[in-house]
């Protein structure tokens, strides 16, 4: 098995605002990366520690969201800021990976 270097990406989000929505926009549409998986969480909280979770009786949708995508790292390179742009510092985690390519 062949394998090749990539970057993975992984990008922690919320729904409020549609944050997740840019982010897959922006890399499928504007920037075709390899692959992008979004994951919608059942609760999280981030560094102002409110708390982020599903209920019986929510009818507001708020909950955390982790985009992620994988491409090689020059591609990587070009679509990060701008996807720091949408959700700030503190929320893109990233490293180097292999794919197998055949």
């Amino acid at each position: 098995m062949n394998q090749g270097e990539i970057t993975m990406v992984r990008v922690y989000c919320s729904e409020k605002g549609h944050q997740h929505q840019k982010i897959i926009d922006l890399l499928h549409r504007e920037h075709r990366v390899t692959g992008v998986t979004a994951f919608r969480g059942i609760a999280g909280f981030g560094r102002s520690g409110h708390l982020h979770e599903a209920g019986l009786l929510d009818v507001s949708l708020d909950l955390p969201v982790i985009v992620e995508f994988f491409d090689a790292k020059e591609k990587v390179a070009v679509v990060l800021p701008l996807i720091n742009d949408i959700v700030g510092p503190g929320h893109i985690v990233s490293w180097p990976a292999n794919v197998n390519t055949d």
